[in-house]
């Protein structure tokens, strides 16, 4: 009777720790699935954080690229500026020599002082041109081109912008008659000098008065000047 009694007993605690572990068993596994349920909800989160900020960063990396593109064409732009300024600049600068090409030649006769003609030498080009020397005068049947008259020589070249006009004084003919070899001519050429000082060209054809002009052995010019009133003194 009595090992009966303790059988059962044994046999029911026995049950009894069985049930128990079997409940310890099943909160551990409810814990550990909770515990996983929330693992991703976490991550989830901070995933999405994590790639808001780097969109955030891409957005400024682009802003300051664009940055740097403007300050890139900027200083392009002031360099395209630099170098028209620089090309205008170098062509408005260069002076040419005057020619018959790019100046217009007149000649007129004055009243004072007397036997004498003035010419006159406008720029008509677009660029300041150098009057060198003065002009070699061939008049119709003249055996040789006129002397200068040393002492009218300017201090500098004579130069012309745009629209100037620069001089010669012409002495025809010797006004007390003590010249040689006297006689009228009706067609005048122009020769212009160049840096070297020489006569280049077959000159440009000046209208003379419809009557000529006398000349004869005195026969004399002074040196391009730019002022009318030296040229005739």
């Amino acid at each position: 009777m009595s090992d009966t009694i303790f059988r059962r007993r044994t046999a029911l605690l026995t049950a009894t720790f069985a049930a128990a572990a079997s409940l310890a068993l099943t909160a551990c596994g409810t814990s550990q699935d909770t515990g996983a349920k929330s693992t991703p909800t976490v991550a989830a989160d901070n995933g999405i954080s994590s790639t808001a900020t780097p969109k955030a960063d891409s957005g400024d990396t682009k802003a300051e690229a664009s940055g740097t593109d403007a300050a890139v064409t900027s200083k392009s732009g002031g360099s395209s500026t630099t170098a028209k300024g620089s090309s205008g600049s170098k062509s408005t600068s260069s002076i040419v020599t005057c020619t018959g090409a790019n100046t217009k030649v007149t000649a007129q006769t004055v009243s004072r002082p007397l036997n004498h003609l003035l010419l006159t030498v406008k720029n008509t080009g677009s660029r300041t041109c150098y009057l060198y020397g003065y002009p070699a005068l061939n008049f119709q049947d003249a055996q040789s081109v006129p002397p200068v008259y040393k002492d009218s020589q300017p201090q500098s070249v004579t130069t012309l912008s745009p629209g100037q006009s620069g001089y010669a004084g012409v002495l025809l003919s010797a006004a007390d008659g003590s010249g040689s070899g006297g006689y009228t001519a009706k067609t005048l050429s122009v020769i212009f000098q160049n840096r070297s000082l020489d006569f280049v060209g077959s000159g440009v054809k000046v209208a003379l008065p419809s009557k000529g002009v006398y000349i004869d052995s005195s026969l004399t010019t002074t040196y391009w000047l730019t002022d009318l009133q030296d040229a005739l003194n």
